[in-house]
């Protein structure tokens, strides 16, 4: 991060995050009609869904990968 910028109305400090253009491409149409202002304001959604659910994705990961492993094994022969 380069800069920080502080708003008088919220004090929250921003910086900056450098993304390929190929990555804010892909964020542009994916926000287009969706009312969200900016590339900056939808990562910035999605980090925070990401971190604030902690390990639960994690784990619904593990779970869902060990529900496929169960899945091919019992197709190859295995109870």
């Amino acid at each position: 991060m380069k800069r920080t910028k502080s708003y008088k109305d919220n004090k929250v400090k921003y910086g900056t995050v450098s993304l390929p253009i190929s990555l804010i491409n892909m964020v542009k149409e994916r926000i287009k009609g969706t009312g969200m202002s900016s590339v900056s304001s939808y990562v910035a959604f999605i980090l925070r869904q990401i971190l604030s659910s902690g390990g639960e994705s994690q784990e619904a990961l593990n779970k869902e990968a060990e529900k496929d492993v169960k899945q091919k094994l019992k197709s190859l022969g295995y109870t």
